[in-house]
C-alpha cells in the first residue's frame, strides 16, 4: 500500500561530494593549506580499533598512489609569530633581516635586499620545539604519562562530525514504532 507519509531527511545539509576536503578546511591541529600531519606518537597511542581503521585506510592509501614518485618529507614544529616579535636568530632562520635606517627606526628586509613594508602585520612560520612528546604513551587517557606536566585546560574547538547524520523527525508527527 503507498505511504503518503513524507520521506524523512537527514537532519542537517546535504551530504557532502568532498567530505575530507570540507573537515580539512576547518583548519584542526596539523593541517595547514598543503598538508595534514599526524604525529606519529599520536597515531600509535590510539585505541586499538583506530589503530586498526587507520592501518587499512593508510594500506589503501598508499596502494592507490604508492606509484608516485614520493620525496621524503621534513615537518618541522612551528608556530606563527609577528615579524617584529622575532629574534635575530628566528629572523635569520625565516631569511629576514632588521636594521636601523637613517632615522633611527627599524627596517625589516627579505634575503634579496628588498624591504618588507608593514612587518607589524607580517607573520612567518617559527621552528618550536615540538609540544608533543614522542613517547606519549597512553595518549588516550586523560592523566599524561610519566615526568610530563599536565597542559593547562584549553578548550578545545568543535570540529563537524563525520559519519552519518542522525534522522531529522517531522514536526508534530511521532516516531514510527520499533520492532523488536
Amino acid at each position: 500500500m503507498f505511504n503518503h507519509d513524507p520521506i524523512q531527511r537527514h537532519a542537517g545539509p546535504p551530504a557532502s561530494s568532498t567530505p575530507t576536503r570540507d573537515y580539512l578546511n576547518t583548519r584542526p591541529p596539523g593541517v595547514d593549506d598543503g598538508y595534514a600531519v599526524l604525529p606519529r606518537s599520536l597515531v600509535e597511542a590510539m585505541p586499538l580499533p583506530w589503530q586498526q581503521q587507520m592501518a587499512h585506510l593508510l594500506a589503501d592509501f598508499h596502494r592507490t598512489y604508492g606509484h608516485l614518485n614520493w620525496p621524503l618529507y621534513r615537518v618541522v614544529p612551528s608556530r606563527r609569530e609577528r615579524l617584529v616579535d622575532l629574534d635575530e636568530e628566528q629572523l635569520a632562520e625565516v631569511g629576514a633581516i632588521v636594521e636601523i635606517d637613517a632615522d633611527g627606526e627599524l627596517v625589516y628586509r627579505d634575503r634579496t635586499g628588498k624591504l618588507i613594508t608593514d612587518p607589524e602585520r607580517q607573520t612567518v612560520l617559527v621552528s618550536v620545539l615540538d609540544p608533543i612528546p614522542g613517547e606519549y604513551a597512553n595518549a588516550n587517557q586523560s592523566t599524561p604519562p610519566r615526568g610530563f606536566p599536565q597542559p593547562p585546560a584549553v578548550p578545545q574547538p568543535a570540529y563537524p562530525q563525520s559519519g552519518p547524520l542522525p534522522v531529522q523527525q517531522a514536526p508534530g508527527r511521532q516516531a514510527p514504532p520499533r520492532w523488536p
